[in-house]
């Protein structure tokens, strides 16, 4: 049995093939009455029709895909992101092809050479650092590009991000609030925005709250990853530093200092209070419950999405970036200061 066809579809609905795949393209489907679409519809459904993007894409030159690059595909932060990017796509008839970078520049540039050759109409891309020569050499071809989660200087690069600075200030005021005075921050890579964003923004808390502003409190960790939030609390602890609660920058770092509570004996928030940056799936089931920074991280998909589809119907139009606003979500692993 032949596979149907569009005029096959068309004929079932009683419409000019033209009419049929404006109805069936969701990005031409407004210039079709709603009745006729959904008879066409309709008749896609019963007759098993499915387009084919091949042929679509021969004929327009349009790929309709979209290339999506996070730098850790095991970070719980991104399938939310991964979905509202999705779903924005879907709806006007795009595919994102989602790869992961492992953060190796290497193996990131390797993939996005590969997408280029399936003639991704744009990339969106998550593994940003701030000297970034890869994202620098695709705006000089002018490749359309969308940042998420992170940002670059000196590149005029459309971006959407989270308020990292609001977020910081919450989880400061929180337990300056609880009567903590000297906080740790445990911090990510200075290598990119967030990293260096939250970190700033952790030193200019301390000193608007007249809190110890101690060097030997902020410490960065060459990572996102649980084990190197372990390793920075290890050397907090062996070098003998004093604090009460820290700040960590990001979940996965905050999920490290609690394996090293397990370790050394240090109950959590009885010795020290954590506050983690996120607020990721499943923070709720750990013991204590995680206090965390809530990202819209969904939020953060949906307009990556929008902002790249509007970028490829207006090229030339001036890149902006969008600043999503953060709250604090209070749990059990923060409370009042011991004495």
């Amino acid at each position: 049995m032949r596979e149907p066809t569009l005029r096959d579809v068309a004929d079932a609905a009683g419409v000019h093939t033209g009419t049929a795949s404006r109805a069936l393209n969701p990005e031409k489907r407004y210039q079709v009455n709603a009745e006729t679409v959904r008879r066409v519809l309709k008749a896609a459904q019963s007759l098993g029709y499915t387009p084919n993007p091949i042929a679509r894409s021969l004929k327009t030159a349009r790929s309709r895909t979209v290339g999506v690059i996070i730098p850790d595909l095991t970070n719980p932060l991104f399938p939310p992101i991964v979905r509202g990017i999705d779903e924005v796509l879907g709806s006007h008839g795009y595919s994102a092809w989602i790869v992961s970078t492992d953060n190796d520049p290497e193996r990131e540039k390797r993939l996005v050479e590969s997408l280029r050759s399936r003639q991704v109409e744009g990339l969106i891309i998550a593994t940003a650092q701030l000297e970034h020569p890869l994202l620098s050499t695709l705006h000089q071809k002018g490749v359309k590009v969308v940042l998420v989660n992170r940002g670059v200087e000196k590149l005029e690069i459309p971006s959407v991000t989270p308020d990292d600075a609001a977020g910081v200030i919450l989880a400061v005021d929180h337990l300056a609030e609880l009567g903590h005075t000297r906080i740790a921050h445990i911090g990510g890579p200075q290598t990119t925005s967030t990293g260096t964003s939250r970190a700033r923004a952790y030193r200019h808390a301390i000193r608007d709250r007249r809190l110890d502003d101690d060097p030997s409190l902020l410490i960065e960790c060459s990572d996102w990853k649980e084990r190197d939030g372990a390793a920075a609390l290890r050397s907090l602890l062996d070098r003998n530093v004093k604090f009460t609660a820290i700040v960590a920058g990001n979940d996965l770092l905050a999920l490290g200092c609690y394996d090293v509570f397990a370790e050394r004996g240090i109950q959590c928030p009885d010795d020290i209070s954590v506050v983690g940056f996120n607020d990721m799936p499943f923070l709720d089931k750990f013991r204590p419950p995680m206090t965390s920074v809530r990202v819209p991280q969904f939020d953060v998909g949906v307009e990556a999405g929008r902002m790249l589809l509007d970028l490829l119907k207006e090229p030339n139009r001036h890149p902006r970036s969008i600043l999503l606003p953060v709250s604090l979500v209070v749990r059990g692993s923060t409370a009042t200061a011991p004495r």
